[in-house]
């Protein structure tokens, strides 16, 4: 990269503010948030009308229902987003927390410690609540973000990183430790894979085809997170109430996001007692149902394919399949799930606990439904992604994954 161009400059602004968050106090952290949360109330009606234009642009383009419900920010959307960054007010701060130590017997003493990683880099679509999500998860694990939030949402998030870093700037902080790369464009996204030395970690969030591009192309260590083909297997002994509860949450609750159900399997043991009532109860939420023959006759009035079970809708659309054993099920979610959430309805205390242990998903349900799969909802106060991978996190991403940890040696004049 050349060093004297105004991609690498916005790079460098967030990565000298970095080393001044990495020895930020909490207080001093906590300070910028609740700024953040201000600033965010503050500009309720300027966010809105951006966020007007980013949604205008979108239903001009057709870039569905799905991804205009993810785009859009309106008051309560906007309210919800400072609750979320003061919900991380009141998290611990992980940045210092000893994970674990000793003292050798020569007297040395050795504690891993966590410590931000520096920059943490982002690329996603029509989301930008993401971008206040990311930037404040970020500054109080004390790193820098750099954010690609995509065209779709590039009016929304030139104002919300504007409203960031004033606010950071107002705590006594260095506003310059969230910075935007959408005015580069599609060049940008990958000149930030391949911003080594300036980027510590890259996040990718959003359709399976962007998480993949990132993965595949970046040089910068990749946090990935992955598509939600999520699944809810109701087994022969559920009860019917609970499982219509769970079924009709997961699927119609807010269907574009990434915990929300797609894949809807009935042991067939209960498919004359429930499949009809779940099905029809669907159908009246306005979900498309796609089933094999067995749901078809049950009311689903569309013919599943392979390719039903292996699609992310993200809309009202969904997959249904009558199948004869928990085994049959355990293989349906091997084969198809992408390891994100998978869920299981059941009085049945072996099969709960079969699935727990035999399901390889991020996050593995018994009795609830796939829609707490989610940082807020676990506790985190907002979330970085959910990860699908196995390598350094797995599920939903809050504070402690955004930290790596050294190792602090105390010594007396020890040698070897």
């Amino acid at each position: 990269m050349s060093s004297n161009d105004a991609f690498v400059e916005i790079l460098t602004l967030a990565k000298g503010a970095s080393r001044t968050l990495a020895t930020a106090t909490a207080a001093m952290k906590n300070s910028a948030l609740e700024e953040i949360a201000r600033g965010l109330e503050a500009a309720i009606p300027e966010i809105i009308a951006a966020n007007a234009l980013d949604l205008a642009r979108g239903e001009a383009h057709n870039i569905g229902a799905g991804l205009l419900d993810r785009l859009m920010l309106d008051e309560g959307r906007i309210r919800g987003l400072a609750s979320a960054v003061r919900e991380i007010i009141a998290l611990p701060d992980p940045v210092g927390e000893v994970v674990r130590g000793s003292t050798l017997p020569n007297g040395i003493t050795i504690s891993q410690t966590r410590v931000p990683f520096g920059v943490v880099g982002a690329i996603y679509e029509a989301r930008p609540n993401v971008t206040v999500d990311i930037a404040a998860l970020a500054l109080k694990s004390g790193n820098g973000a750099v954010l690609r939030g995509g065209t779709a949402a590039e009016d929304s998030n030139r104002v919300l990183v504007r409203v960031l870093q004033e606010a950071i700037t107002r705590a006594g902080l260095n506003g310059d430790a969230v910075q935007t790369i959408d005015e580069f464009g599609r060049e940008g996204a990958g000149r930030l894979m391949r911003a080594r030395g300036y980027v510590d970690v890259l996040i990718p969030r959003g359709s399976a085809g962007l998480i993949a591009t990132v993965v595949q192309e970046s040089t910068v260590p990749v946090l990935e997170t992955g598509a939600g083909l999520v699944h809810v297997f109701v087994d022969a002994s559920a009860d019917a109430e609970m499982a219509e509860a769970i079924v009709l949450n997961a699927k119609t609750h807010r269907p574009s996001v990434c915990n929300a159900a797609e894949t809807l399997l009935v042991h067939k043991d209960a498919a004359e007692r429930l499949l009809p009532r779940l099905l029809t109860a669907l159908g009246e939420r306005g979900v498309a149902l796609f089933g094999d023959e067995h749901a078809r006759s049950a009311g689903a009035t569309g013919e599943a394919s392979e390719e039903t079970w292996a699609t992310e809708h993200l809309d009202l659309e969904m997959g249904v399949r009558v199948v004869d054993s928990l085994d049959e099920a355990l293989a349906h979610i091997a084969t198809f799930s992408s390891k994100h959430t998978d869920a299981i309805v059941t009085n049945d205390f072996a099969n709960a606990e079969r699935f727990l242990a035999e399901v390889d998903s991020a996050v593995v349900m018994v009795n609830a439904s796939t829609r707490f799969t989610d940082g807020g909802e676990f506790g985190f106060g907002a979330e970085v992604g959910i990860s699908t991978q196995k390598m350094h996190a797995r599920g939903p991403m809050g504070l402690a994954e955004l930290t790596s940890t050294k190792w602090l040696v105390r010594g007396t004049g020890q040698i070897r």
